[in-house]
């Protein structure tokens, strides 16, 4: 890749670009994401995924500095200088660089970088077949649908996750079950899927999105609430969803094997819909 980056204006290299340590996404993680997968070249729902970064903004008072065409043109251009078929862009802004204080500085730029990366398509075909999870009490704060570069609660709850050999942390909220560190999650009750509601408690995610609609083609029902943690453990099935792993089902739960212990029928079944789905972009 020649061009795998776009920082405040210029395509460069990775090596290439340079962000200020004065930075506020640095000092203070005062700053949005967004992730955007791409298959075969072609950029996947690129327009949901930058209504939810305008979303993201808007809500910590941040201007874009792009708007959604230009940066629509950024993404395609950086897909083109990058070489890359099967990946992923980031894309993030921050409120820029000013002497440090906790209150928005005045005239400050934002930073707006954009990078292109490959993904191993191995190891997220080994997530499709199954991963394991863990429940982690859900310790974060009451705006969980900013997609905010402040990430440190899900951080610690994937790194716990690893420690105990699993993939994926699963919060655990008064409510019941929100999402996981990096992803949404289902559960397959009696032919039911049950997933918790849009609101500010979960990351409305893009394949989320996508399943429910893959899912109301299919005439599964659908239930918008928050699982109880019991109901995950004694699910017909349980899967996650996000842009990277796609769907991944869950085969096991603190070391509780779910249901057999294998994909489920429901879950592979919108694996196929959304494999079909992603050959029409």
């Amino acid at each position: 890749m020649k061009s795998e980056v776009y920082l405040n204006g210029r395509y460069c290299t990775a090596a290439e670009a340079l962000v200020s340590v004065d930075d506020r996404g640095f000092l203070f993680g005062d700053g949005v994401y967004e992730a955007i997968r791409c298959f075969d070249g072609k950029l996947f729902k690129l327009e949901e995924h930058l209504v939810r970064l305008q979303h993201s903004a808007a809500k910590i008072l941040l201007e874009l500095p792009h708007s959604a065409a230009q940066l629509t043109a950024i993404c395609r251009e950086l897909l083109s200088r990058g070489g890359v078929q099967n990946g992923m862009i980031y894309l993030q802004v921050t409120r820029g660089a000013a002497p440090r204080t906790h209150q928005f500085p005045h005239k400050v730029h934002p930073t707006f970088l954009a990078k292109i990366m490959e993904t191993d398509e191995a190891i997220l075909q080994e997530h499709r077949r199954g991963v394991k999870a863990i429940f982690r009490p859900d310790d974060r704060w009451g705006h969980c649908d900013i997609k905010s570069v402040s990430l440190l609660p899900n951080v610690l709850a994937r790194e716990a996750a690893t420690r105990q050999g699993a993939y994926e942390a699963i919060f655990v909220h008064a409510l019941g079950i929100t999402e996981c560190g990096s992803s949404n999650l289902f559960i397959v009750r009696d032919g039911s899927l049950i997933t918790a509601p849009d609101g500010d408690r979960i990351l409305p995610g893009i394949i989320r999105e996508t399943v429910l609609q893959l899912a109301a083609a299919a005439g599964l029902p659908v239930e918008l609430r928050y699982p109880r943690q019991e109901e995950a453990v004694t699910a017909d099935e349980v899967f996650i969803t996000n842009s990277i792993d796609e769907i991944a089902p869950v085969l096991a739960i603190d070391e509780k094997t779910v249901a057999e212990g294998k994909p489920g029928k429901i879950t592979m079944l919108l694996q196929e819909r959304l494999e079909t789905l992603k050959q029409t972009i």
